[in-house]
């Protein structure tokens, strides 16, 4: 079922993660942890390969919709980063495995009008949790849908059996237990930007909050 990890594959590395030190490569208003700390809104959902799929949707010439298999045959790379929550913590030197967001978008090809993405994950609220950000943040080079952290699995807590990577905005910028990617030619706030979380969430600016 294409489930094990593969370490003979491209690494890329977020460009905060090179920086020289750890003071440096920690945004303002955060504490280190070496504890992977579990936080998101409702229960978590029990997701199975044999029915997950991966749609890419709106504004793109060729929608798609992926199953396991299919989108783990797609090329992999592994992305060393560190990453940053909300709630002031912050854990260097991760690894993740999977597929770069800009293969995805090759594939389903974005419309000139595309401007903005919006990441669908089936948890609470009624199955369809989003999250909002730029066309051209999700594209980057070190975006990438995850299956894997630190060589194992995702944990159903963190996301399993896919979560979206976007290492340099706030960690609730990347969907958990993502099922759709959604293009759009505006900016539609996600559940936690409704409930008062920045539109954009930069770690760097502490972009925590809309007010």
């Amino acid at each position: 079922m294409h489930y094990n990890i593969t370490m003979d594959i491209k690494t890329i590395t977020s460009p905060e993660t090179l920086k020289p030190t750890q003071e440096s490569r920690t945004p303002p208003g955060q504490s280190l942890t070496k504890k992977w700390p579990v936080l998101h809104y409702g229960p978590h959902p029990n997701l199975y390969i044999k029915d997950w799929q991966l749609k890419i949707t709106g504004l793109v010439k060729n929608p798609i919709a992926l199953n396991w298999q299919q989108f783990n045959d797609l090329p992999k790379v592994n992305l060393l980063c560190d990453i940053h929550c909300v709630t002031h913590w912050s854990k260097l030197d991760n690894t993740f495995q999977g597929v770069q967001t800009k293969t995805l978008l090759n594939l389903a090809q974005p419309l000139p009008n595309a401007t903005h993405v919006i990441q669908h994950g089936k948890s609470a609220p009624a199955d369809d949790w989003t999250t909002n950000l730029p066309l051209t943040d999700f594209a980057q080079e070190n975006c990438i849908i995850a299956t894997h952290h630190n060589e194992s699995p995702l944990s159903p807590e963190h996301g399993y059996p896919a979560r979206t990577i976007v290492p340099h905005l706030y960690f609730w910028k990347g969907a958990k237990w993502i099922t759709e990617i959604e293009l759009t030619d505006q900016d539609k706030p996600g559940f936690w930007e409704v409930n008062g979380y920045h539109m954009y969430g930069d770690p760097w600016k502490e972009q925590r909050f809309a007010w």
